[in-house]
């Protein structure tokens, strides 16, 4: 989970436990991480070109997961991207957020429409929660027109303005551990 208070509140940090709660009835014990991500996000704000926000947020968070994943000694990432459902999720972004990892990444919910995605959240029992209405760190600082073809050389060049080693690694260093049952 990544957090960005004071953009984001204990409330919606709150909101990913209790789902994983749910979750983890399932699929049993949940190791998280919790990830400060202000620091990243302010400097993505300040230093990038509104267009490319949301994908530059999302490389930036696949590269943190990878580092946490890699020192827990997973093979694989693992999103709830679904196609289409917002402009960080066409094809062209989601190409250019791929390239941001070496680990593969599987997205289970790719193909699904949003009333397969609400169909299965109502029999597991998340979808009242899931709509509860805290921000999260994918909507601080959204774009008002969001680039939806990006190109990764585009991506790559404005990336070139973050020190982004030191961010994160302060990312990274911050981040809490809790497991879920």
């Amino acid at each position: 989970h990544f957090a960005s208070p004071p953009y984001t509140t204990e409330l919606a940090e709150q909101k990913v436990m209790d789902l994983l709660h749910k979750v983890a009835q399932y699929s049993g014990p949940i190791t998280t991480y919790v990830v400060p991500f202000t620091e990243l996000q302010e400097a993505i704000r300040d230093k990038c070109p509104e267009v490319y926000f949301t994908i530059i947020m999302r490389r930036y968070m696949m590269k943190i997961a990878e580092i946490i994943a890699k020192h827990q000694n997973c093979s694989a990432l693992i999103t709830g991207e679904s196609v289409g459902q917002v402009a960080s999720q066409t094809i062209y972004a989601l190409g250019c957020t791929d390239v941001a990892t070496e680990l593969p990444v599987f997205r289970p919910c790719i193909g699904m429409d949003k009333d397969e995605i609400v169909r299965i959240s109502r029999e597991i029992d998340t979808f009242q929660t899931s709509i509860l209405p805290y921000e999260d760190c994918c909507t601080v600082f959204t774009p008002k027109h969001p680039k939806t073809r990006p190109h990764i050389e585009e991506i790559l060049e404005a990336e070139k303005a973050l020190d982004s080693e030191a961010l994160i690694q302060r990312a990274v260093e911050g981040a809490r551990k809790t497991v879920i049952k």
